[in-house]
């Protein structure tokens, strides 16, 4: 039988029948705009990113995709260049079309549903790059031809060419198929090198390890999911709303807050203009520093 992962202090992300049922009557009564998405950036910075190798950068390519250069190394969190997720059109372009990217060094994947997991955009990724993912996924890569593949457990670290990745946990689940829940593990990424230390949060609900996080790194840059929260009672063991991804920064004590995970694809009933309207009331209400906070058109990079 195969071994079933389960979050911190066994929170439980199954709903019944019954509850899909509850939420798809809840949708038909609501009434979202859809017509205004998230923006393209109009200056986008291709080819400086495609050269660059020895400057630290991050550039938001879409839900929970960034390209992050970082200790010379091109780093790619879940890709995913898919333009259906399921029955449901992506809302938004990528920010920079794959065929533009540069050779890619690290892929990390934070778990294995669709929307992270795309072994289509995989294929099509130049270079040659290293894999890693979560405990219990490395199996289906290399049934399907991948060789560069490292399985990492929670708190396991690596080193890469001079940077050090850790894999930490997060608060989600997992399903490829209708056997295999929760048969592969979940969790973020951090990214350490000399100078400074990035966090993939990946996908996730509030939960007490964001403080536990916080104590063991000095985060200089998160980046962290704010969308696919509603209705809050259904989603909120999986996905962080916008005002407790705020709550989870404090927590961390990082430096940069990098919202992503909305606008991409229609995975909730909220919409990507309501997350960032709750993401900057919160903010405002909390009297954060403005420059703390980081939104970025898509295909814009900070550099």
């Amino acid at each position: 039988m195969k071994k079933r992962y389960e979050n911190v202090n066994s929170v439980m992300n199954t709903k019944s029948f019954r509850d899909m049922m509850k939420w798809t009557k809840e949708r038909w009564n609501k009434v979202k705009d859809l017509s205004v998405n998230i923006e393209q950036c109009p200056n986008k910075q291709i080819e400086k990113i495609k050269e660059n190798r020895s400057s630290t950068s991050y550039t938001w390519v879409g839900h929970s995709t960034f390209l992050i250069q970082l200790n010379g190394l091109n780093i790619l969190t879940d890709p995913v260049w898919a333009k259906r997720m399921g029955f449901q059109k992506r809302l938004t372009e990528p920010g920079i079309p794959l065929a533009d990217m540069p050779e890619i060094d690290i892929v990390v994947i934070s778990h294995g549903h669709y929307d992270h997991l795309d072994f289509p955009t995989l294929k099509k990724l130049k270079g040659e790059p290293h894999y890693i993912v979560p405990e219990g996924l490395k199996s289906i890569f290399l049934r399907k031809g991948y060789r560069q593949v490292t399985e990492m457990s929670w708190w396991e670290s690596v080193d890469h060419k001079g940077l050090t990745i850790h894999f930490v946990p997060a608060q989600h689940w997992t399903r490829r198929t209708l056997t295999d829940t929760n048969t592969s593990h979940w969790g973020g990424f951090i990214f350490q090198s000399d100078e400074e230390t990035m966090y993939f949060v990946g996908d996730t609900g509030y939960f007490p390890g964001f403080k536990e996080i916080g104590e063991r790194f000095k985060i200089d840059t998160v980046f962290m999911p704010i969308g696919a929260y509603e209705p809050e009672w259904f989603m909120k063991d999986s996905h962080i709303n916008p005002e407790d991804s705020v709550k989870a920064f404090l927590e961390l004590q990082a430096k940069t807050f990098v919202p992503m995970h909305y606008g991409a694809y229609r995975l909730a009933d909220d919409t990507g203009p309501e997350a960032l309207e709750r993401l900057y009331r919160e903010w405002e209400k909390r009297q954060l520093p403005k420059e703390q906070l980081r939104v970025l058109m898509l295909g814009e990079t900070v550099m």
